[in-house]
């Protein structure tokens, strides 16, 4: 039904080829529908070169609604765009799409970086109670076996009661692993060397430098983000100062972990490894990361898949309605934040 006095900010779909039939259900379009004014069948996948359909939209969009693939927000792009004053990003990271154009020209932004971060959370909860009962390994020995077996004698040293695991970087998904590892007999080692000790005891994990966290800990989980000081945050030392038998898990960045390093250790069986990214991001075809036993590949699916984006997509939601309604976003993005964050 038409609005009467019809004051809802104008919108537009912005993220590239597929993700908005992916992201959006037929429920998030009628309610972004009612909270704005767009045509929520309608994305422009191209900011930097438009349609003419697009640049029409775009020169009248108040507020963009984005996603994967979204184009940078160049200043020749926000140029064409004068009346835009905020940008919801119904994924994570920003750090794609907005510049300093945008801040520099007051636009308020707000990502869904907690609702991603949930799933990959879960991801590595899973994998951490994984590595403890050594679950690769012995499904591994069992294909190979297919007989009566001693499993309590060749898993001894398994188990998750009161082994240490340690995580690296308090990041929100550090934050959130370390939120679903309470209800469990683990003991949790955090470096971030912007915690500190008091923030360490809220968050009731205890503060290590990184050697000691890698040589302490049965398993290893990094959630720092990708910065020139965090490249190969876990080198050659960090990597030999782990026992033998423990346990790396990256859902990160794969630039975080010195492959070449790593893949030492892994040739020699002395480490395990759960690796959800890698560098680069798709491994060579002959990469031995493919086969060896003692490393389960995943090709980066512990964020948002399936039904998981629609999380994402409410989040959004909530936030465009705070918008249309004159409110402050919950969830803001600032620009100080983007330097130390993913």
């Amino acid at each position: 039904m038409p609005h009467a006095t019809d004051n809802r900010p104008k919108a537009l779909l912005a993220m590239g080829p597929g993700i908005a039939d992916r992201l959006l259900a037929d429920r998030h379009r009628t309610r972004l529908a009612a909270l704005t004014r767009t045509d929520p069948r309608f994305v422009a996948h191209d900011l930097a070169d438009p349609t003419p359909e697009t640049a029409a939209a775009l020169a009248e969009a108040e507020v963009l609604l984005t996603c994967w693939g979204a184009t940078p927000l160049t200043a020749e792009v926000l140029d064409a765009a004068p009346r835009l004053r905020a940008v919801v990003h119904a994924a994570g990271s920003v750090k794609h799409h907005i510049t300093d154009a945008c801040w520099e020209r007051g636009i308020a932004v707000t990502s869904a970086a907690g609702a991603n971060a949930l799933p990959v959370a879960e991801f590595t909860l899973a994998a951490i109670l994984f590595a403890g009962k050594r679950v690769l390994q012995a499904a591994q020995r069992y294909a190979a076996l297919r007989t009566d077996h001693d499993w309590l004698q060749e898993l001894t040293g398994s188990g998750n009661y009161r082994r240490t695991v340690g995580i690296i970087g308090a990041s929100r998904i550090g934050r959130r692993v370390i939120e679903l590892l309470r209800p469990f007999d683990l003991d949790v080692l955090l470096y971030d060397p912007y915690v500190d000790a008091a923030e360490a005891a809220r968050l009731g994990v205890r503060l290590a430098a990184l050697d000691e966290l890698c040589a302490r800990s049965s398993v290893v989980s990094v959630h720092a983000p990708q910065l020139p000081e965090t490249r190969h945050l876990m080198g050659a030392a960090q990597l030999a100062a782990m026992a033998t038998g423990t346990t790396l898990i990256n859902t990160a960045r794969g630039s975080l972990i010195d492959e070449d390093a790593l893949l030492a250790e892994l040739r020699s069986g002395r480490l395990h490894a759960v690796l959800d990214v890698t560098d680069p991001e798709l491994p060579p075809a002959l990469s031995p990361l493919y086969e060896l036993p003692n490393v389960l590949l995943t090709p980066h699916i512990a964020g948002s898949q399936g039904d998981e984006l629609h999380r994402m997509a409410d989040q959004a939601l909530d936030e465009m309605e705070r918008f249309a309604s004159g409110l402050p976003f919950a969830d803001p993005v600032h620009a100080g934040s983007l330097q130390h964050s993913a």
